[in-house]
């Protein structure tokens, strides 16, 4: 198989700006794809699995090729993906000879070289998963699949299944899931698919959060992080639009495009929005009968999909996170009216992000613990997820 090399020094560009600029993966693979709408459906496969496995990858093919060189580490793994060299593509250390002891070597490194994890952060999964932190990495370093959320304001799983089927994709029926459907590896859809708004691009996992509120029509519920509005709009088909959704976020420009989602999927009449200050706390004191707090974490759960974030993430802003964490169920929770249900949910597989950061408010008294729910990637598929439901008590009178 012959490599293009505009299309190898593309993907060299994108892994460079990942790397040495601590750049967002996903920006710079789609801004690459803007720049060059003349690539074709196999070129764009091309660049796009040659960036997220050498970063996926990267402390591995650093070993393997000895050398943390890009254009090395994108030599090693066009190698891996069944590509001849080219003669023009200049590396260090990357040659078949060299490779082939040092691919037998690996095994018996440490596991943060094996698994291409950062030392800090494999320690802390051991800490705190212990003996399922290796089938869990393991998990996490497997290419992701598609979900989507069937919309059931559009349309049902059915017709969504045919709907799909006559743009030539196929989408399978998730058991575990009422409205899920699953793409076959390596697959996605067209952007004018899911903008369409009978479907929508969320995890299996993401989809367990909504329905843990239990929400029901006439009722006023509050997400309070509510950024791209996946479970917005997911909580909106579940009530049928018959509650009141107030979508809130600190960045007034996710909100603006949080109800654009909201009115491709006509879910807009149900939800509005409000930046979250001090100001809207305050005017929302214990007026919600529902609260959900899909808060600010490390995105552990979701390395799947999001390779660059374990290079992007330090042991300090890990820390910073959790402090968050703690400052929003102490003040947001102001908003639920007693006798209220609160979901606390993170895609985090840590116990430290998840339970144990509710341990305050159930030490407090003033919350019960109604249910939980923890979505293991290695056992599921799906990304790792938290959730978990409290009532908050009236206060003793």
């Amino acid at each position: 198989m012959r490599i293009h090399r505009i299309l190898a020094q593309a993907a060299a560009r994108i892994v460079d700006s990942v790397f040495e600029q601590g750049k967002v993966l996903d920006y710079q693979l789609a801004k690459a794809f803007e720049a060059h709408p003349k690539w074709g459906k196999r070129d764009r496969g091309f660049v796009a699995e040659t960036v997220f496995e050498v970063i996926r990858w990267r402390r591995a093919l650093s070993f393997v090729v000895d050398s943390p060189d890009t254009d090395a580490l994108c030599a090693a793994q066009w190698l891996r993906m069944g590509y001849e060299l080219p003669a023009w593509w200049t590396y260090r250390g990357a040659s078949v000879e060299s490779m082939l002891p040092r691919q037998a070597d690996l095994l018996q490194q440490p596991r943060a070289i094996r698994e291409s994890i950062p030392d800090w952060l494999d320690t802390l999964g051991q800490q705190e998963l212990g003996i399922n932190w290796d089938a869990e990495l393991t998990a996490l370093n497997s290419r992701s699949r598609v979900y989507l959320r069937v919309n059931t304001l559009r349309t049902t799983r059915p017709q969504a299944i045919e709907w799909l089927a006559s743009h030539n994709v196929i989408a399978t029926a998730v058991p575990q899931l009422p409205d899920a459907l699953v793409l076959p590896p390596g697959k996605t859809i067209a952007k004018t698919l899911h903008r369409d708004g009978r479907v929508e691009i969320q995890d299996a996992g993401s989809q367990m959060i909504a329905p843990l509120l239990a929400a029901a029509k006439g009722q006023h519920i509050i997400d309070c992080c509510a950024g791209a509005g996946g479970k917005t709009v997911h909580l909106a088909a579940l009530v049928h639009n018959k509650a009141r959704i107030t979508a809130m976020d600190i960045a007034p420009k996710k909100l603006a495009k949080l109800m654009q989602r909201a009115k491709r999927a006509k879910a807009s009449s149900s939800i509005q929005t409000r930046e979250i200050n001090a100001q809207t706390l305050q005017a929302l004191n214990a007026s919600a009968d529902r609260l959900l707090i899909d808060a600010p974490c490390s995105g552990l759960g979701t390395l799947k999909r999001q390779p660059d974030l374990k290079w992007r993430i330090t042991a300090e802003q890990f820390n910073r996170v959790r402090n968050t964490q703690s400052e929003l169920l102490a003040s947001y929770t102001s908003m639920l009216k007693p006798g209220g249900r609160l979901v606390y949910a993170t895609c985090s597989l840590l116990p430290s992000e998840n339970r144990h950061a509710l341990q305050q408010l159930l030490d407090s008294g003033q919350w019960q613990l109604e249910e939980e729910c923890s979505v293991s990637p290695a056992a599921t598929g799906f990304d790792g997820f938290y959730a978990a439901a409290l009532i908050k008590r009236p206060a003793p009178e």
